[in-house]
């Protein structure tokens, strides 16, 4: 260790010790927190705080302390009302202590002031924070500062309706053996809209339902992009790479052409697209780990198992299969009195101990943050988690925390929506993409 972390470590640990002199003055405490993305089987997002709010108080109480932490929890399902709702609470001063949200939020809140890092109130050497895996406390930093803890993991695979599959000539043995097939590049994009049209001829699904994708923007959709060899940031600046989007745009523009996917996809109701996938409606789609917990617990698919098989992205032409792991993060919000803050911290390394985090996974099927985590019974004895984690946690990579990024996204996805739906050749949908993003980020991307 060098001499700079060393001291920086030293002066938060002293910070921590000064905060434990703080809370010991505590009486009364309140500490808000808030969700987003958070629906009936991610509770523990909110209720991992509350349950490190009584570990903290019986800690206190055991060093003759009067502690009583109050945590008032709000969840959020819709992603933009929970940003609007947190935008206009930081504007009137009344934002929650703790924030849980994607790790590409950290940098531009960072820049705004929103948030502030919590490296400067927790020891990142110590234990449970010391044993969280290290890729997942990299995509929770920004400029070398972490600015949250990773609150779960999760990936984001391809799902096959077994029974279509074997309709179409896969043996047992064969889908068996997929996961490895598309790992070792052997089964393709190709061949997924291949074996998507297979389904439409047999009569298995109808015309539009034989590759049923994600319905609305998403980080889902840069997967398919590394798949075809893309490249999101490199040496800290945003990457656009032409050949890897055009093979990206025309891979949805083919499934469209073909028929095996709708032109009229993108913005069909949520509920009606869960339904379809959980009956066999749709041949193979894509979506998230924690699909699995909505699909057996809210949409009565009791055989998942039995009726689904789940592997990486398959690999394009040019690039790699892959999956996209996206983070949510436990964030601290600035504006608080410190000794609120303190405590909001000690909540989350608290919250982030093995066995209150393998609730939260077990419950909503997302991926564990630390080592210690898949050694936890609850946790490993769950098939869901343990073959998830196994098959794609280690080929997961993650969106840039780049303040720039949310602009490339924006226009990325406009123009994907365009070559899909056929309102733009892909030809020219690259070109538009690539002169908007020559004028809106200039030098801070590089195209290629």
């Amino acid at each position: 260790m060098t001499i700079l972390p060393t001291l920086k470590s030293l002066a938060v640990a002293a910070a921590i010790l000064a905060s434990t002199s703080a809370i010991a003055l505590a009486k009364d405490v309140h500490i808000s927190v808030w969700a987003g993305g958070t629906g009936p089987n991610d509770v523990y997002r909110l209720d991992a705080i509350e349950i490190a709010a009584q570990q903290l108080q019986r800690e206190a109480a055991l060093k003759g302390e009067e502690l009583k932490i109050t945590v008032e929890k709000k969840p959020y399902s819709a992603w933009e009302d929970f940003k609007q709702a947190l935008t206009l609470a930081a504007e009137a001063k009344t934002a929650p202590n703790i924030v849980v949200s994607g790790h590409e939020d950290i940098a531009p809140w960072s820049q705004a002031g929103l948030i502030v890092p919590i490296e400067d109130y927790v020891d990142l050497d110590s234990w449970p924070l010391s044993d969280i895996y290290e890729n997942l406390l990299q995509i929770a930093s920004y400029n070398g500062t972490v600015y949250g803890i990773p609150q779960d993991a999760e990936s984001r695979p391809m799902f096959f309706w077994k029974p279509y599959m074997k309709a179409i000539g896969y043996s047992d043995a064969d889908l068996d053996a997929l996961p490895q097939s598309v790992q070792d590049g052997k089964y393709t994009m190709k061949n997924l809209l291949e074996d998507a049209k297979k389904m439409q001829d047999k009569g298995l699904v109808q015309a539009g339902y034989g590759f049923y994708p994600r319905t609305s923007n998403g980080p889902d959709y840069w997967q398919f992009y590394t798949s075809f060899g893309g490249t999101m940031e490199e040496g800290g600046k945003l990457v656009f790479d032409k050949a890897a989007m055009t093979r990206t745009y025309q891979f949805f523009a083919d499934a469209v052409k073909t028929g095996v996917t709708k032109k009229n996809h993108i913005g069909m109701p949520g509920d009606q697209w869960w339904k379809e996938v959980a009956t066999g409606k749709a041949g193979i789609w894509d979506g998230g780990t924690w699909h699995y917990a909505r699909l057996v617990n809210q949409e009565g698919l009791k055989d998942f198992f039995g009726n689904v098989i789940f592997t990486l992205i398959p690999a394009g032409e040019g690039g790699k299969a892959n999956t996209l792991t996206h983070p949510l993060v436990y964030l601290l919000t600035a504006g608080h009195d410190q000794e609120d803050t303190e405590i909001a911290a000690q909540l989350v390394k608290i919250a982030s101990e093995p066995r209150t985090n393998a609730l939260h996974a077990v419950k909503s099927a997302h991926l564990g943050i630390s080592k210690s985590e898949s050694t936890v019974d609850f946790y490993s004895a769950d098939r869901w988690t343990r073959e998830a984690t196994e098959r794609l946690l280690p080929h997961a990579n993650a969106m840039p925390n780049n303040s720039d990024f949310g602009k490339y996204w924006n226009i990325m996805w406009k123009n994907l929506e365009a070559s899909w739906t056929g309102a733009k050749t892909v030809d020219a949908a690259v070109g538009d993409a690539e002169s908007e993003l020559k004028s809106t980020l200039g030098d801070k991307i590089v195209i290629r």
